[in-house]
């Protein structure tokens, strides 16, 4: 990678954090600048406009899906073995990743009113869903895309749940995930 891209990167990456600490309102190129620990004027010498700084998180969050859920396929998957397998990336999202996903959710709020935005969302998404149909389709579920499509939509949820809403983020939850995730997975495969 070269010196330009790293640059890219981590200022991406430093969106994506001051996202989710100062929320929309809260992200500047400056407040960028400052989370990457850049002089001023570094974010908005490769990111011109607020609209590229925004897809620019976008896209890095595409990526770091991506590569998260890039893994070896797994041959003849058991419900709870997929299902142990997601309840750990769950776990991550509500606690270990917790920052991407309030970021995520910035974005996707913003993602209504900007249309340049909603695309870059709508691509990432596709991918997630893509590799959830083919998981599915490795279920033998029937309608492997359109049950996919409802899981991941399920998932999102009780993400969603965990960091913005009603939800309970107390120990216990963690500990159930695991029997929430393989109760969605059988119901969506049969």
């Amino acid at each position: 990678m070269t010196d330009t891209a790293d640059r890219r990167t981590l200022l991406a990456d430093a969106a994506i954090e001051t996202l989710a600490r100062s929320g929309l309102r809260g992200l500047t190129h400056r407040a960028v600048d400052q989370t990457a620990g850049l002089p001023e004027g570094s974010c908005s010498n490769h990111f011109r406009t607020r609209e590229s700084l925004l897809e620019a998180a976008v896209h890095r969050l595409a990526e770091l899906d991506t590569d998260e859920l890039a893994t070896e396929p797994l041959d003849n998957p058991a419900v709870d073995e997929v299902a142990d397998i997601l309840s750990n990336l769950v776990d991550r999202f509500i606690t270990i990743d917790r920052d991407r996903m309030l970021a995520r959710y910035e974005l996707a709020l913003e993602s209504t009113r900007r249309t340049q935005l909603r695309t870059a969302l709508t691509d990432g998404g596709a991918q997630i869903r893509a590799l959830a149909s083919h998981l599915f389709a490795e279920l033998g579920a029937p309608d492997p895309e359109v049950r996919a499509h409802a899981f991941v939509a399920c998932i999102d949820g009780l993400i969603f749940d965990q960091l913005a809403g009603a939800g309970t983020t107390a120990d216990p939850y963690s500990q159930r995930l695991s029997e929430i995730i393989r109760i969605l997975l059988r119901s969506f495969i049969s």
